[in-house]
């Protein structure tokens, strides 16, 4: 009898040992899957680890593989509190690091949590499609006092990534007003005898490549709230800015040396320009953007300190503008070399903006500049379905003396004095045109802009032009 009983032990052993070489080693091995432990107590350790229950093997796709499980880098298995006040700084350091060495990984700043950073660089290369899900909150130090001095260009600063992508539904918030306000200089200037010349900018990107930026809120940066600096191949789409009116200096999207790039489908509201291309920008696509309050979306200025500006195949359309200094614009500095080219602004909508269109060849951020003879060259600007009021004056057009602004387009403008428009700027509903040649075409409101522009055909314009022209640096 004890005979039949190990007999039948021993046949369901086998039995078991030829079900279990029959399951493939790829299911097994996803059938247990390893994760990090959260360190309740707090003191930032992760080197334990802990297994979980036990889950079905995954089933093979139709070509007889078997799915890896998603690579996710939480900051939380790396030490952060997420409480808004602790340093998380090397909590983020740490899984980016972590992420940065395998393909596809993410980054995840988990939601209902606020993650305090201090100012950091995030490196590259990197694998490719490496991942930020900001889903939570991220915050940089509140104090002015706080920040090394050593660190105020920027805050995030991305450096050297490719094929990477920031997106969610969280907040990045720059906790800038500190930085604005007269009373905290004055306050460091008792504690220190350096007083900060720079504000650093909320999120940068330097020398990057095929980025994508998505979803995400940027609000109240100290300076500029998004740069692109020496990067090509963006995509920044369905992200909201946002800092006070009376914020200074914190553009939405800062644009130079940057080429390839496409913005759309999004809200800015800040202190200046909603978005700014500077120098060095190229085939820039701007679509679906509503902009306000702020100064409109600007080109320049350009050719500060006599400097060389390129600047070419720009196309902003779809635009709303609102509560602006500008609409849009393209302003350049006295004495600057190269070339504005090949730039158009079709179907903006504007409301309560100052001044719509604008050249200013005159740009001065002081009481008084130098004149100066030499300028940037600008040259094939349309400007096409222009439409809605304005509280100063619909169109500037001022041009360098030496160097006309040529082929300028004029085309459906249909701008008209808004309600809250003061008396006095009534009387310049004409406008301002100087030196600038091109062609205009009905319907055209005020009229006077009919008359804006002086024909193009004369070939003393052309002579005076090549006389002095300083765009061909930039071929």
């Amino acid at each position: 009898m004890k005979s039949n009983k190990n007999s039948s032990r021993v046949l369901v052993s086998m039995l078991f040992l030829v079900i279990i070489s029959i399951i493939p080693v790829e299911a097994r091995k996803h059938h247990i899957r390893k994760t990090k432990s959260h360190n309740k107590s707090g003191n930032g350790d992760t080197r334990g680890s802990t297994f979980t229950a036990p889950a079905p093997a995954p089933l093979p796709d139709h070509n007889g593989s078997y799915p890896t499980p998603s690579t996710i880098f939480d900051v939380l298995s790396f030490g952060a509190k997420g409480d808004g006040v602790s340093d998380d700084s090397k909590a983020l350091l740490a899984a980016w690091k972590a992420a940065c060495k395998s393909a596809g990984a993410t980054v995840e700043i988990p939601s209902e949590s606020k993650f305090l950073i201090k100012p950091i660089t995030l490196q590259g290369p990197c694998m490719p499609h490496l991942v930020l899900q900001i889903d939570g909150t991220i915050l940089a130090p509140a104090k002015v006092g706080s920040w090394p001095k050593s660190s105020l260009f920027q805050w995030i600063n991305f450096k050297w990534v490719q094929n990477f992508t920031i997106q969610g539904t969280g907040t990045v918030d720059g906790q800038g007003s500190n930085w604005w306000r007269t009373s905290q200089i004055h306050y460091i200037q008792k504690k220190s005898k350096h007083v900060p010349k720079t504000k650093p900018t909320a999120l940068r990107f330097y020398s990057s490549y095929d980025v994508t930026v998505r979803g995400i809120k940027i609000v109240d940066s100290p300076q500029c709230h998004l740069k692109f600096d020496s990067c090509g191949g963006v995509n920044v789409s369905n992200i909201t800015i946002s800092s006070p009116e009376d914020s200074p200096n914190t553009d939405g999207i800062h644009l130079q040396n940057t080429h390839d790039v496409e913005i759309q489908h999004s809200s800015i509201g800040c202190g200046d320009d909603c978005v700014s291309i500077q120098t060095g920008c190229s085939n820039v696509h701007l679509h679906h953007i509503n902009c306000g309050p702020g100064h409109g979306i600007s080109l320049g200025g350009l050719g500060k300190d006599e400097t060389v500006a390129c600047v070419s195949n720009i196309v902003v359309e779809n635009i709303s503008v609102q509560n602006a200094l500008s609409g849009v614009r393209i302003k350049t500095w006295q004495g600057g070399m190269g070339s504005v080219k090949n730039v158009s602004f079709t179907n903006v909508q504007v409301s309560e903006v100052k001044v719509p269109i604008m050249i200013d060849q005159f740009y001065c951020d002081k009481s008084l500049c130098q004149n100066k003879t030499r300028a940037v060259k600008i040259s094939g600007v349309k400007y096409n379905q222009i439409t809605g009021t304005y509280s100063e004056r619909p169109i500037h057009l001022a041009c360098s003396s030496e160097i006309p602004c040529t082929d300028i387009d004029l085309i459906d403008i249909q701008l008209k004095p808004s309600a809250v428009a003061a008396p006095s700027y009534r009387r310049f509903q004409k406008g301002l045109c100087w030196n600038s040649y091109g062609r205009s075409r009905a319907p055209l409101v005020p009229s006077s802009i009919d008359y804006c522009l002086k024909s193009s055909s004369r070939g003393s314009v052309k002579r005076v032009a090549r006389s002095h022209d300083t765009g061909n640096v930039c071929n």
